[in-house]
């Protein structure tokens, strides 16, 4: 992350610049996060810094998903406890702070069990990080925060600060009222919220003006947004989508995470209406069998999705899908699992996320009592992995003779190489002048791996849209 050089200079006790480090756990919306937390900690006199040694603040922001992520989080705590430790024997202070989610659910535990933490703090009051300080430092006891006002959070942040490079996140929604039983979203962001446009509009031309060529939209159910319009009335995701495009600047548009539960006739035809809304959607459908689905409370059943995926096809025909699955859920069988496999022969996706089941504590589905063998769910994993793999190596060969707009993010890892992403989300690698990075160039694909695509560039770096 980088800072804008006329941050304030305040100083620590040892006549140096205060600087934080930020450790992100988890998904996008964490690197949403810990980019404005940066940012609201820059008003207050801190800089960035990638070495631990060097932080006077050390943010850890967490992601509660998975399973053992607080364990996780308390072995990186183990780590960092030594730095301060030595920080200290030489005189300089250094303060923990854990932010996110596992935050949120651990709370005030969290602070008994570590103590070497000074503040804990929800992904909701994070804009609150430099008052917490103020008042952790002046009674040296760990203050934990944990309140739910998304609406307060974004309006308190200041104007980002950080340089977007050329592609950027940009929250527009959180929160969940779903209630997926394997899911601890709604317990740990709390309900759905959505910003208003205005607001999202002002930091996607901020976003613009410091170089972001590409946004992605995020929210826990991105389609479900339902913000304030500028005019007063309410705006969804679709008119949202059309706004944004109208900003010059921007090439690209994307957005995740959606709920098959949420996609309108407006949300398919924003893929066939708007240009700059790139031809890739994730949209989780998490199991195959109606009868978990219904045990895990998707509300949505398989003909739904079917007749989604054929809509934006018909609309779309090049757009490309990806998914996240589940295996191994309370009570799922053999046959549950077989319905799994055949939703993903039917559907092809370009690629997908798939885990094992892991119980997340105080989730309704974590105590059920019909929870699947771990030896069962590794080898359906393995099963199910092998075809999404196939899958994935298929639609990257697909591309191979093609040409493909490709937006330069970064160098590549090999000397004279540019690193960048296509339409569809793939990694494309092509050798290039690095003064070609945040353009968009037609890139004929020459051979595909499993995870990547090789190009050769055959326009200069031109912007083509």
């Amino acid at each position: 992350m980088q800072l804008d050089r006329d941050a304030a200079q305040e100083e620590d006790n040892d006549g140096a610049r205060k600087k934080v480090f930020i450790k992100t756990f988890g998904c996008q919306m964490n690197v949403y996060d810990s980019e404005r937390m940066a940012d609201a900690l820059s008003s207050a006199g801190y800089g960035i810094t990638d070495d631990l040694q060097d932080a006077s603040l050390v943010v850890l922001n967490t992601c509660n998903i998975r399973e053992k992520a607080a364990e996780k989080v308390y072995s990186e705590l183990g780590r960092i406890r030594l730095a301060q430790e030595a920080r200290r024997r030489a005189g300089r202070g250094c303060v923990i702070a854990v932010a996110g989610c596992v935050a949120q659910a651990e709370g005030k535990e969290m602070a008994l069990r570590a103590p070497a933490i000074g503040i804990v703090v929800g992904p909701q009051s994070y804009h609150r990080l430099p008052v917490l300080l103020e008042q952790h430092a002046k009674s040296g006891e760990t203050i934990v925060e944990t309140e739910f006002e998304a609406a307060g959070k974004f309006g308190a942040l200041p104007p980002g600060k950080l340089h977007a490079g050329p592609s950027a996140f940009l929250t527009v929604q959180e929160g969940c009222y779903k209630f997926c039983t394997f899911c601890v979203v709604p317990y740990t962001r709390g309900g759905e919220y959505s910003r208003p446009a205005s607001e999202i509009l002002a930091e996607a031309h901020r976003l613009a003006d410091r170089g972001a060529v590409e946004i992605t939209l995020l929210g826990q159910n991105v389609n479900a947004y339902r913000g304030t319009g500028p005019s007063g009335g309410q705006w969804d995701l679709p008119e949202l989508l059309s706004a944004l495009s109208e900003i010059p600047e921007l090439k690209r548009l994307r957005y995740t995470t959606s709920h098959p539960n949420d996609v309108t006739a407006r949300q398919i035809a924003a893929h066939r209406d708007l240009p700059k809304l790139m031809p890739y959607l994730h949209l989780p459908f998490q199991a195959g069998s109606d009868r978990v689905l219904k045990s895990m409370n998707r509300k949505h059943a398989m003909k739904d999705y079917f007749r989604i995926a054929q809509d934006l096809r018909a609309a779309r025909p090049d757009i490309a899908l990806s998914t996240d699955i589940i295996v191994g859920f309370p009570g799922e069988t053999e046959a549950d699992f077989l319905e799994t496999m055949r939703v993903v022969e039917t559907v092809q996706f370009a690629q997908a996320y798939s885990f094992k089941y892991s119980p997340r504590p105080g989730t309704p589905a974590a105590d059920r009592a019909n929870q699947t063998g771990e030896d069962i769910k590794a080898e359906r994993l393995a099963r199910l992995q092998a075809l999404l793999s196939a899958q994935q190596a298929a639609f990257n060969r697909s591309m191979v003779g093609r040409t493909l707009d490709v937006l330069w993010e970064a160098p590549g890892k090999k000397k004279g190489q540019l690193s960048g992403r296509s339409p569809y989300l793939q990694a494309v690698h092509a050798e290039g002048d690095p003064a070609l990075q945040g353009r968009i160039s037609i890139v004929e694909i020459v051979s595909a791996s499993q995870n990547s695509l090789h190009g050769v560039i055959k326009n200069c770096g031109t912007l083509v849209i």
